[in-house]
C-alpha cells in the first residue's frame, strides 16, 4: 500500500469522527487525498457510498429516535436530483481548478452565514427554530446535488439552510445527516443514469474503508453528546466551515502555481 493511500485511509477515518461529533466534515477531510489517491469519478463514487454508511450507523444504531426537520429533508433531497444531473456534467466538464474554486466560493458563503447566526441568543428548548425564505430549501437542493456529484461536498448548502434557524445542536445533526443520506441515493442515481462508470469505487480499498469508516463514526459520538450540552457546537462547526475555507483556497492556489 502506498503513503498516499495509507493517508487516505486516515483521512477518511478522521474525517468520519468529524462528521458523527458535529454532522458535517466528512468530505472536508477525507475527499482531497481521496481524489489525489484515485481519479475525481471514482473518489466522488468512494465518498458517496462511505457517506451513506456514516449517515446510517448515525441514525441507526445510536440508540434514539432521530428528530430531523422533515421540511428540509425531503425538500432538499428532491430538489437535489436536477442538481446531481447537473453536477455530472460538471465533473465531467470543468477543471479541478474550476470545480475548487465553486466549493470554496460556496463555502464561504455559509461561514459568513454561520458566523452571523452565532450572535444569535440561544434558542429556549424545544423550539422548533426559524422558517427559512421559500427559496433557501429549493436553492440548496439544487446547489448540493450538484456539489455532491462534482466534488463530493454538498454539506455547505445544508450548512447553510439550517444554521441561521436557532434550531437545536441534535436537531442540525439529524437533519444533516437524514438529508446526507438522501444525497447519496440521488448521487449514486444520477451516476448511474448517466453511465458514469469510473466512479465505481475499487472492491478492495472499499474493503478496507468501510470499517474504518464505522470506527471514526464510534469514536465521534462522545464528543457530540459534550459539544450538545452548549454553545460549543456552533463553534466548533463554524470551525469546521473555516477550516474548508482555509482548504479550498490553499488547493486553488496549488492549482495556479
Amino acid at each position: 500500500m502506498s503513503p498516499l493511500a495509507v493517508a487516505a485511509a486516515a483521512a477518511v477515518l478522521a474525517g468520519a469522527a468529524l462528521q458523527s461529533s458535529v454532522g458535517f466534515g466528512f468530505a472536508l477531510v477525507a475527499a482531497p487525498l481521496l481524489f489525489a489517491a484515485t481519479s475525481p469519478a471514482e473518489a466522488v463514487g468512494t465518498m458517496v457510498l462511505l457517506g451513506l454508511e456514516i449517515s446510517l450507523l448515525t441514525l441507526l444504531t445510536e440508540r434514539r429516535r432521530p428528530e430531523p426537520v422533515w421540511r428540509d429533508v425531503v425538500a432538499v433531497v428532491g430538489w437535489s436530483l436536477p442538481g446531481a444531473l447537473l453536477g455530472v456534467a460538471v465533473l465531467r466538464a470543468l477543471d479541478d481548478l474550476a470545480l475548487q474554486l465553486l466549493v470554496t466560493a460556496g463555502v464561504l458563503i455559509a461561514l459568513a452565514v454561520n458566523l452571523r447566526a452565532m450572535h444569535r441568543p440561544a434558542p429556549p428548548p424545544g423550539a422548533a427554530g426559524d422558517e427559512p425564505p421559500r427559496w433557501a430549501r429549493p436553492a440548496a437542493g439544487v446547489t448540493s446535488g450538484a456539489l455532491n456529484t462534482s466534488t463530493s461536498t454538498g454539506g455547505p448548502p445544508v450548512v447553510l439552510l439550517l444554521m441561521a434557524r436557532d434550531l437545536r445542536p441534535g436537531v442540525v445533526r439529524d437533519t444533516l445527516t437524514t438529508t446526507f443520506a438522501g444525497l447519496a441515493v440521488v448521487s449514486a442515481m444520477a451516476l448511474a443514469l448517466t453511465s458514469t462508470g469510473d466512479a465505481v469505487p475499487d472492491a478492495a480499498a472499499l474493503a478496507a474503508l468501510v470499517p474504518l469508516t464505522a470506527l471514526g463514526q464510534l469514536a465521534g459520538r462522545p464528543l457530540f453528546a459534550r459539544l450538545s450540552a452548549g454553545r460549543g457546537y456552533e463553534r466548533v462547526l463554524t470551525g469546521v466551515l473555516l477550516a474548508s475555507v482555509t482548504a479550498g483556497l490553499l488547493g486553488v492556489l496549488l492549482s495556479g502555481g
